[in-house]
């Protein structure tokens, strides 16, 4: 295909992708008196986002019908589950102190609202798709020290202030009413009356910025500026000392250049030492080449994941509430891009000599979707005996082994026979002699785990700060749509994990280390495991979550996303070496 050609697929996919996944409000218009549909979406306690339940778990007062509404891929992965709420909202209309319904809990209901209320519990509902928010109840610990004395109070009063620009629903705010509590301390039968009011309000906000209101919420001005000056500030030490170290070992490669060509002139019959003196074993190839054919082949399928996603995030597709349109992209695209794993994959095997490329191919589609399976399975189970939205329907199970079965599958298999028949051959500079050197014996820091912790240190400097902020996002209720600072920060990553891994290849083998294969993808992708130590920081003071399901959903998770970034960046380290050792090898005369 020419290059056009290949620019012109992917515009295309990456149309496709937004269509797929950018679902927009639609341009609802109402008369007076319209329904406008309301929908309720889940509850569960404000610190553990994970460890969310259906609305009507809850004794709440039900609309009689509840119907749910249907929901795409995404919505569901993100545990999502809309019905219809008990509230009318008709366009336009008033209401003043409107009687709900009456409710008489017992005594056990009392007590399950009473924990709720404890536990710090949330509702989350949609109106015209816009969000709503709000809190349960309230817990009274003024002047009491002694928990046995805290006062539980039930909010039965909740007003509704809505916007609208001539026949559209603009903005919805929903607060509760501080005076109308029932208290739920002790265990005895009630009778509730729920209540609710409606006030419209006209606004001048067209639709068409009716969501930017929740994008401003995480771009003010003064935490903007704090959070630009941190990452310029992260960024400009990581870039300094990345310079540093450049130039010390552009410096000492013009020296080994010059000592080179010198005893070229002078005595070819001088013994070499340093990185030129293992020449005729620097390309031979690795153990176990099969997996590490699958290695690069996934981490290389989860590099052009990672594009494509910011791609679409740097084009609006990910607006703030736009429900799973996260998961659908990841599903979607992951599935589109098995082939590119499965031909990096066998392409690179075969260079390797490997002849075994269906086993090869196995692996590759193993590699990352087996733990990743393993861990949904365990998670999904945790979630089921917690009887939480995060559990997926079994026909939601079957839908993704469908994509994994006829798309994901078949596109890996056609990338491996692509890659296989591509016979490409390895390109070497310079010969393999039949025998391998002994490494000689090096210091205890010139080992892979401490090159391995050097090496991930650098990089993770760059990106900490944007991890809390990423963190508070996807484990909280932060809004994050700064998504050209994430893009900037994705972008330094990549150029200090290629540097890094390329300065502690060539000390390796100027240390007459010529196993650098392995070495090279590890030490790239040890970043990944600094990112799963910030995970405990974050979890453990940085963050309120409790419990034995948001705990395993926290770290386990957390355990695939590093083990994906472990493969990524592996790949672009193993990559950004390979280059560097063919264009030295290729820059002196060896025998």
């Amino acid at each position: 295909m020419r290059k056009g050609g290949w620019w012109y697929a992917v515009v295309l996919l990456l149309g496709c992708i937004a269509v797929v996944v950018r679902s927009d409000a639609s341009d609802h218009k109402y008369k007076l008196g319209d329904s406008v549909p309301l929908y309720a979406n889940k509850v569960g306690p404000f610190h553990n986002p994970s460890e969310t339940y259906r609305y009507f778990d809850l004794p709440f007062c039900s609309p009689g019908d509840v119907k749910d509404k249907s929901e795409a891929l995404g919505e569901v992965l993100n545990g999502d589950r809309l019905v219809s709420a008990p509230y009318k909202l008709d366009f336009l209309v008033d209401k003043e102190s409107e009687l709900m319904c009456k409710k008489h809990l017992s005594t056990k209901e009392v007590a399950e609202f009473r924990n709720v209320v404890a536990n710090d519990y949330y509702f989350q509902m949609y109106y015209d798709d816009l969000p709503i928010w709000g809190f349960l109840g309230k817990v009274d610990k003024e002047s009491k020290s002694d928990p046995s004395e805290y006062r539980y109070y039930l909010f039965k009063h909740l007003h509704f202030e809505i916007f609208y620009n001539k026949d559209h629903v603009i903005e919805i705010n929903a607060r509760t009413d501080p005076n109308a509590l029932v208290d739920l301390t002790d265990d005895k039968e009630i009778d509730v009356e729920f209540m609710y009011s409606v006030k419209w309000k006209e606004t001048g906000i067209p639709f068409e910025k009716r969501m930017e209101k929740y994008s401003h919420s995480s771009s003010l001005p003064r935490h903007l500026e704090i959070h630009w000056f941190s990452i310029i500030n992260s960024c400009v030490t990581v870039l300094l000392l990345t310079g540093f170290l450049a130039t010390i070992l552009m410096r000492v490669l013009k020296n080994d250049f010059v000592k080179y060509a010198h005893d070229e002139e002078t005595a070819d019959d001088q013994e070499e030492t340093g990185w030129k003196y293992i020449h005729g074993d620097v390309f031979r190839f690795p153990k176990y080449k099969s997996l590490f054919a699958a290695a690069l082949g996934s981490g290389t399928q989860l590099f052009t994941l990672a594009t494509f996603i910011f791609l679409l995030a740097l084009v609006g597709v990910f607006y703030p509430y736009n429900r799973g349109a996260l998961f659908t992209a990841l599903v979607v695209i992951y599935a589109l891009t098995s082939g590119i794993a499965g031909y990096t994959a066998a392409s690179f095997y075969c260079q390797l000599e490997g002849t075994n490329w269906v086993r090869n191919l196995l692996l590759t589609g193993g590699l990352f979707c087996g733990p990743l399976f393993l861990t949904f399975c365990f998670l999904n189970t945790v979630a089921i005996a917690y009887h939480a939205t995060a559990a997926l329907p079994f026909g939601t199970i079957v839908v993704i082994f469908l994509i994994w079965a006829l798309v994901t599958s078949p596109l890996l298999v056609l990338g491996g026979i692509a890659g296989k028949n591509s016979k490409a051959e390895f390109q070497a500079p310079v010969r393999t002699t039949k025998y391998p050197r002994e490494i000689p014996t090096l210091p205890w820091y010139r080992s892979t785990l401490p090159q391995m912790a050097m090496a991930g240190f650098l990089p993770f400097s760059a990106i900490y700060i944007e991890l809390y902020y990423i963190f508070a996002s996807v484990w909280g209720h932060r809004i994050y749509t700064i998504y050209s600072i994430l893009f900037i920060v994705f972008i330094i990553l990549l150029i200090v994990t290629a540097f890094i891994t390329v300065a502690l290849t060539y000390f390796q083998l100027a240390a007459e280390d010529h196993e650098w294969w392995w070495r090279a993808f590890l030490c790239g992708g040890s970043t990944g495991l600094f990112i799963y130590g910030y995970c405990l920081y974050y979890y453990y003071a940085r963050s309120d979550m409790s419990g034995f399901m948001q705990t395993s959903f926290f770290f386990g998770y957390m355990a695939s996303v590093c083990y994906a970034f472990f493969l990524m960046l592996g790949a672009v380290g193993f990559r950004a070496s390979l280059f560097f050792v063919r264009h030295i090898y290729r820059s002196i005369k060896c025998e």
